[in-house]
């Protein structure tokens, strides 16, 4: 493979002004985002695993699906049902690599479905070896004084309650070597004032993420993280930035560009594969060189 230059691999300029409505979808981001559907190429690392994604229809979950599948993973992918588009893509680049594909439309804000997606992996898929715990919500916050109690509140019930509700009913069905992986990101150690309540819950998944993998290791069941950097999602156009802030997304990492979903699908296969059997409590950056 060429050896390929990081600052220019991807799109390395700004973003023009766009606007979208939470949940954003792919279709209308521009440039559409590169999960890896024409790069990504498996090497059987995953063979016969069964893996639970939630957030799994765009975006950093996209990404992780299609690495997993073409790894020889079945997958299983949550998403809000106003995604079915994103996730019907997605559902079918996981068939195209031959696994088995499990669609689980839904809201993890709600407790009883946040837990039902467990039961439901485990029937379809035959078993529970991976979960990623990747679903998340993020809006501009103009001051602390003009932040609503019910927006704080969904950041808090999506990146933390539904978190926790999906990965409490899925430990009792893991055995040894698997593995529970949690989306972070470098908000848990650098905040942006206008994120602050989606950094207050990147900070709580870290503690959590260190606090299970001394729980569970005695139990053989890995618990990691991975903490991106400014990635160029459908979330991002839905955040809320105005134009400026939008055009600067990603310019200021020591790389100078915002990285591609593709570019974390790698962390993901090397957390729950056997490469990283002595690997847990960890939090690995993929930041475009932005320290945590």
């Amino acid at each position: 493979m060429t050896i390929q230059d990081p600052r220019e691999k991807h799109h390395d300029d700004e973003f023009t002004a766009q606007q979208q409505e939470q949940p954003g979808l792919t279709d209308d981001t521009m440039p559409e985002p590169d999960h890896g559907e024409k790069s990504y190429r498996g090497s059987g690392r995953l063979e016969g695993r069964r893996a639970l994604i939630t957030g799994g229809d765009s975006g950093i979950g996209r990404a992780v699906a299609i690495a997993y599948a073409r790894e020889g993973a079945d997958v299983a992918i949550v998403y809000l049902p106003e995604e079915q588009d994103d996730a019907d893509d997605t559902l079918a680049l996981i068939c195209e690599a031959g696994r088995t594909a499990v669609a689980l439309p839904g809201d993890i804000r709600d407790e009883s479905f946040a837990t039902s997606i467990v039961a439901d992996t485990v029937e379809q898929l035959g078993g529970l070896d991976i979960v990623v715990l990747n679903a998340a919500y993020q809006k501009d916050r103009d001051g602390i004084e003009n932040l609503p109690t019910e927006g704080f509140d969904r950041v808090f019930r999506t990146n933390l309650y539904g978190m926790l509700w999906t990965a409490r009913a899925a430990v009792p069905h893991l055995q040894p070597g698997a593995s529970l992986i949690v989306t972070a990101s470098v908000q848990a150690y650098s905040p942006s004032p206008s994120l602050v309540d989606y950094a207050m819950t990147k900070a709580a998944q870290v503690a959590f993420v260190q606090a299970m993998a001394e729980e569970l290791g005695p139990r053989g069941i890995r618990v990691n993280a991975v903490a991106p950097g400014p990635i160029w999602t459908p979330l991002i156009p839905a955040t809320g930035w105005d134009a400026e802030r939008l055009a600067e997304f990603g310019q200021d990492t020591p790389l100078g560009r915002a990285g591609q979903p593709a570019e974390l699908a790698g962390a993901y296969v090397y957390l729950a594969s056997e490469d990283g059997s002595f690997t847990s409590g960890a939090v690995l950056p993929v930041t475009g060189g932005k320290h945590l």
